[in-house]
Order: C-alpha cells, then sequence, then structure tokens
C-alpha cells in the first residue's frame, strides 16, 4: 500500500460473511465515526462464498458485538464481487485460506490491495472462525478485530499525514 494514496474504501472479507468480516466491518465503521471520518471512508464486508448471501450476520456475532456497542443489524451477508477488487482501496480477509481465494480472483495489478485483518498487529496471524465455537471465540475475535481496526486506522491516519507532509505511524507488535 502505498502512503501517498488515501484509503477511502475498506472491504472486510471472511468465508461466509455472517462472523468475522461483518464483524470487522461494524468495528470500523464504529471506531471512524468516533475518529471524526464517518463518511470519508467507505466500509463494507464480504464473503468469499455465497451460502448466506442476505443473511444477517450470525445471531452470536451480533450479540457480541452489541455487548460492545456496536450494532450489526443492517448488515446483510453478500459475496465478494469482481468489481469490488477494483472500488475498494483496501481489502482485508480474515485468514489465510480466503485472502489465497482473492489472490486467486483479484487481478494481479490490483493485489496490492489485499491484506490480512491482523496483518499491522500479528503479521501472519489469522483471525479463527468462531462459527463452530462456543460465546467466549465470538468475545476473543472481538478482541482481535478492535485490535486490527485500531491499526489499519492509525494506518489510515498516517496515510493522510503523510499525505500532508506528516510522518506516518510506526508499525505494531506481532504476537498473536
Amino acid at each position: 500500500m502505498n502512503a501517498m494514496q488515501a484509503v477511502r474504501s475498506i472491504l472486510f472479507v471472511c468465508h461466509g460473511n455472517i462472523c468475522r468480516s461483518p464483524t470487522a466491518e461494524g468495528v470500523m465503521r464504529a471506531k471512524l465515526r468516533a475518529a471524526g471520518l464517518e463518511g470519508k471512508v467507505r466500509v463494507d464486508s464480504a464473503g468469499t462464498h455465497g451460502y448466506h448471501v442476505g443473511e444477517a450476520p450470525d445471531e452470536r456475532s451480533a450479540a457480541a458485538a452489541a455487548r460492545r456497542g456496536y450494532d450489526l443489524s443492517a448488515l446483510r451477508a453478500r459475496q465478494v464481487h469482481a468489481a469490488d477488487f477494483s472500488s475498494f482501496d483496501l481489502i482485508l480477509a480474515a485468514d489465510h485460506d480466503n485472502l489465497a481465494v482473492l489472490r486467486q480472483r483479484c487481478p494481479e495489478a490490483l493485489r496490492s490491495r489485499l491484506h490480512l485483518m491482523l496483518e499491522l498487529v500479528a503479521p501472519g496471524c489469522d483471525v479463527p472462525d468462531p462459527y463452530y465455537g462456543g460465546s467466549r471465540g465470538f468475545e476473543h475475535v472481538l478482541d482481535m478485530l478492535e485490535s486490527g481496526c485500531d491499526a489499519w486506522l492509525a494506518r489510515i491516519g498516517g496515510e493522510r499525514d503523510a499525505a500532508a507532509g506528516g510522518e506516518g505511524l510506526p508499525e505494531t507488535g506481532n504476537s498473536c
């Protein structure tokens, strides 16, 4: 990602778009609002697979998010479309498997837009899929996504600072 290229749009991607990616979308929307950037950065989520198209986020994801003040009620699952690769500046995959699917589908010239959600806080680490686990898994995923969104928001702020002649922000730690 070029530091001089301002991020105006972010797409969060997981497998079915009912747990991790809609939660990440909800977290980032709230963080952008708190940072005064609402309406300046477009945020969406999608799945690499179309199993749940049109469905609301998993009830457990929505409940865990709501306990922390994130509203996922308006979100509906959709599948990644070919146009997403050119219309989003930053495409963040929840894990290596979904990143591999995105790399296969993405035109080579746009692959620099593809990253892992936790790349800035825990390089090489995946956001685990909580779907088959208990409620503790959804809380753990929220912890990870809050950290990841904070780091990406700081990077976006750093890019805006760099474009204005400021210094950007340093990389963060790397433990899962």
